[in-house]
Order: C-alpha cells, then structure tokens, then sequence
C-alpha cells in the first residue's frame, strides 16, 4: 500500500509564500498525476493543482498565477509553491496521486495539512 506524506503547511500572512510536499512511499507502483486538492470549512474539496509524469500542469482559476506545482519522479514527491497567499486560500491541503500498480489502480490521499492565511 502506497502512503502519502505531507509537510509544509502552517500560518502565514496575506502575500506571504508556503511550500507543501508530499512525498510517495511504498513498493513496486507507478504514479500517474500527483496533485493538490483542498478543503475549506463548509465547503467542498476542490482541485487546486495537478500535475502527470510527463508534466502538463493544471490550475484552479483561482490560484493561476500565484501557486505552482512541481514534481519530482524519480523521488516520487510533488510540491506545492504557493505565493502572493490570501485569506480566501485558508483550508486543509489533501495530496492526491493515482497509483498504478502491475494488478490495479489505487486513488490515495494524504492525510492532509492545514494551511491559514491571516494577519
């Protein structure tokens, strides 16, 4: 089973910068896209950021421009750099990856990382 490990979250101020990672571990898998979702309270999770093994990123309309996702394959890990923050991107941060494996697929989450942005 692959688990997710995630670090890098915390409180910070309006325009500060975060950096989240997340790192795979486990044996004998492939990862297809590693990406970011988060979750605000009272409100549903959402795609932040996405990216696959060949890279292609993809961003929520809100973060373009401020948040960038990066990857490292051979590490199995996926970052998030997240800049010119604003209250509005206060919420928990889930790591998501679609795992391959040589008999199946997995969709695994992190455990999630709170992220606060206030003065």
């Amino acid at each position: 089973q692959v688990q997710l490990v995630e670090s890098g979250g915390g409180l910070v101020q309006p325009g500060g910068s975060l950096r989240l990672s997340c790192a795979a571990s486990g044996s004998g898998f492939s990862i297809n896209a590693m990406g970011w979702y988060r979750q605000a309270p009272g409100k549903q999770r959402e795609l932040v950021a996405s990216v696959t093994s060949r890279g292609g990123p993809i961003y929520a309309d809100s973060v373009k421009g401020r948040f960038t996702i990066s990857r490292d394959n051979a590490k199995n890990t996926v970052f998030l750099q997240m800049n010119s923050m604003k209250p509005e991107d206060t919420a928990v941060y889930y790591c998501n990856a679609n795992i391959i494996y040589s008999l199946g697929f997995q969709n695994c989450w992190g455990q999630g990382t709170q992220v606060t942005v206030s003065s």
